[in-house]
């Protein structure tokens, strides 16, 4: 029988559950993808998967929302691409406008807080199997896991920032596949048979090649769009409209997030309460809890603090109207960039694929993405598992650490339960996560939590 790429309606189908599987931040939201596409639909190849990872690793933005809008891009060109990365979104942004509009109203959620409750835990279980499947699949040396290892210790206990992590691994992955090319020859190009294995799809997809023409009107198509809506408010409102200024820091804040949403969640913070007072002091860890606990990319935090911010600034607006339009607006400006990035650089990144240079340095940005990942759900975990969790000091070194007697039992229980549940039951993501969102509003009604 003939092998063909998958129809549209059946790639849609893929994404939508993809969508509303993606709990856990990007470690989590990459566990989903690899599973779906390379896993059990095998449309892409692991090291094309990877080599796709290692650019949307490199790139400022939500890496989870790039990725997939690169996967779409791949099986269906942009239309693809478009649907795939807006789909990404879209359950997110629901989500967390409905939270948002119950918190600025009542605040008072106590069921919500019980589905929270029990959403955190199971997400564990997500991102523990992400780093495990991760990490099998792209340490395949004691090189590789090496650099695994010190990418971990340079972020987690340095606090060196995601870009230089990269560009050394990149580096380091260079040279060292000039002098020892067996052991960072991990990420294969298209020319490779070692891969032919994997991804039988995935070798019916050949891109359109790349021209300079092609790529500059790609470019200026999603930039016009991206910044349209920011142009005209500074216009029409001024700079002091609230929603001329949201636009233009969020869209500032689109390019500087480096790393994941981790890296700026703080610059967002202290602006939004320090320079513009969108929020009160703590309320941004309620709406980290919100993107935390939803699906879609962690960075869509920033909803919310648009949200809070137009809310209480409505002016003549009805406030709920006000914050919803914060909201459209904030989500537009934060994820545009991403098509504009994945649509004018993958298919030079494709091209490239079988560049013996490039894939050995990719080889050692994919180890290094795996202890970024591990840095990723050991912080997850702490904020999940204890109630006060303090940064420390020790000479060069930095490090969060838990109070031990702010540990929640509660919390600990159902993460064991989503441990078992997962692992050694077999459950699917959904059925795990519905069994401990019940065990999160037992222990809420009964008073354990």
């Amino acid at each position: 029988m003939a092998m063909t790429l998958p129809s549209f309606s059946e790639a849609l189908q893929v994404y939508l559950k993809i969508a509303l599987y993606s709990f856990g931040g990007p470690a989590g939201q990459i566990a989903v993808m690899h599973k779906y596409v390379v896993e059990e639909k095998k449309w892409l190849g692991e090291n094309r998967f990877l080599h796709a990872l290692n650019y949307c690793m490199l790139l400022p933005g939500p890496e989870a929302q790039q990725l997939i809008t690169y996967i779409g891009w791949l099986l269906h060109g942009r239309r693809g691409g478009v649907v795939a990365g807006a789909l990404f979104v879209l359950p997110g942004f629901l989500s967390i406008l409905i939270l948002s509009i119950v918190y600025a109203l009542w605040k008072d959620v106590g069921l919500v807080q019980g589905i929270f409750y029990g959403i955190k835990p199971a997400v564990l279980a997500v991102v523990v199997g992400a780093v495990i499947k991760i990490g099998k699949r792209a340490l395949k040396n004691e090189v590789m896991v090496g650099m695994a290892v010190l990418a971990f210790m340079a972020i987690f206990f340095f606090k060196i920032s995601f870009p230089i992590i990269v560009l050394a691994a990149g580096l380091i992955g260079f040279i060292g596949g000039k002098v020892w090319e067996e052991k960072f020859l991990v990420v294969k190009g298209h020319d490779d048979k070692a891969g032919s294995e994997e991804g039988l799809i995935d070798r019916l997809i050949r891109p359109v090649k790349p021209s300079l023409s092609g790529s500059l009107k790609t470019a200026a198509f999603w930039l016009v769009l991206w910044l349209f809506p920011v142009v005209v408010l500074l216009f029409a409102f001024g700079k002091d409209n609230i929603f001329t200024q949201q636009s233009l820091f969020f869209s500032q804040s689109a390019l500087v997030t480096f790393g994941g949403a981790y890296s700026v969640l703080a610059y967002i913070s202290q602006k939004a309460v320090e320079t513009y007072g969108w929020l009160q002091p703590g309320e941004m860890l309620d709406g980290l809890g919100m993107a935390e606990t939803t699906p879609g990319p962690l960075i869509q935090v920033v909803q919310f603090v648009g949200f809070m911010g137009a809310f209480r600034n409505a002016g003549p607006l009805d406030p709920v109207l006000a914050g919803v339009l914060a909201s459209v607006l904030v989500t537009w400006v934060t994820f545009l960039p991403s098509f504009l990035f994945i649509f004018t650089g993958a298919p030079y990144i494709e091209q490239l694929r079988g560049n013996k240079s490039l894939t050995t340095a990719l080889s050692g940005i994919t180890a290094a993405v795996v202890g970024v990942i591990l840095n990723l759900g050991v912080w997850f975990s702490l904020h999940t598992l204890f109630h006060q969790v303090n940064d420390r000091k020790w000479g060069a070194f930095q490090f969060p650490l838990p109070s031990w007697s702010s540990l929640d039992i509660g919390a600990l229980v159902i993460s064991i339960a989503a441990m078992l549940f997962y692992f050694t039951l077999k459950w699917d993501m959904l059925k795990t996560i519905g069994a401990c969102v019940l065990l999160g509003l037992l222990f809420k009604f009964f008073g354990f939590a």
